[in-house]
């Protein structure tokens, strides 16, 4: 039977608790990280920021906050960047589960601009500390229509330069050829399962148009990248 790509998933992913710990968790997060870097997706997010920064001075103090940041991988590509281009970033990495985030510390020990936060953003959603970007990696995907509006209004009031968002592309193409990806890099069934309803729970470009309508956007591009992801890049400054 075909899959349906024809309106955005809500069924619910096993990440999404984040009472979620142990080794199928790290082991989960890592391998979405080892896809991630496999098929470019960290350049996607860093093409974004260096679009953001051009006009800044290479001096400058830029602060960068990764919403939903995972085991932290992209965060430390930014300081690798950041260290052979002798820019100065600040980095944060903010995700709701605490194991997550012990699991990205681990891992980003020998990195000193590089901190994390363990927080629910909702509950953080007119708190938002001031940023310069902020960045949303596979992250969007996992809330509804009217919770990203929600969460979009909150990261424009905080961030000064723009925001990143760095996501899936809804396609029945995607979502067959994931099925392969499965095989191939031998996924638990956590990451199995968890896969195939973010593909489901992914944008077509007439999404995020009809959001940046909402949000009443007037700098932004949307641009379709490969492996099947969009690049949305808000400027704000």
């Amino acid at each position: 039977m075909p899959v349906d790509t024809s309106h955005r998933s809500t069924a619910p992913e096993i990440m999404d608790n984040f009472q979620l710990e142990g080794e199928i968790l790290r082991d989960a997060l890592d391998k979405i990280a080892g896809i991630n870097r496999l098929l470019g997706g960290n350049k996607v997010t860093l093409e974004g920021i260096k679009f953001l920064i051009q006009t800044q001075p290479k001096s400058a103090v830029i602060r960068i906050t990764d919403i939903g940041c995972g085991n932290g991988d992209m965060l430390r590509v930014l300081a690798d960047y950041a260290r052979k281009n002798q820019l100065n970033f600040m980095l944060t990495g903010i995700d709701a589960n605490n194991f997550t985030v012990e699991h990205a510390r681990s891992l980003s020990a020998g990195y000193t601009n590089i901190n994390y936060q363990c927080l629910d953003i909702f509950d953080q959603l007119n708190r938002q500390e001031p940023t310069d970007i902020i960045i949303c990696t596979l992250t969007l995907h996992h809330f509804k229509d009217q919770d990203i509006i929600a969460l979009l209004q909150s990261f424009n009031a905080a961030a000064r330069l723009g925001i990143v968002i760095n996501d899936l592309q809804r396609s029945a193409v995607a979502y067959y050829l994931f099925l392969g990806l499965c095989f191939i890099f031998r996924l638990n069934k956590m990451s199995r399962e968890d896969g195939l309803v973010s593909i489901l729970r992914g944008f077509k470009r007439a999404d995020l148009v009809l959001y940046s309508k909402k949000l009443a956007y007037r700098n932004y591009q949307i641009k379709w990248k490969w492996a099947f992801r969009y690049q949305w890049i808000v400027k704000i400054a």
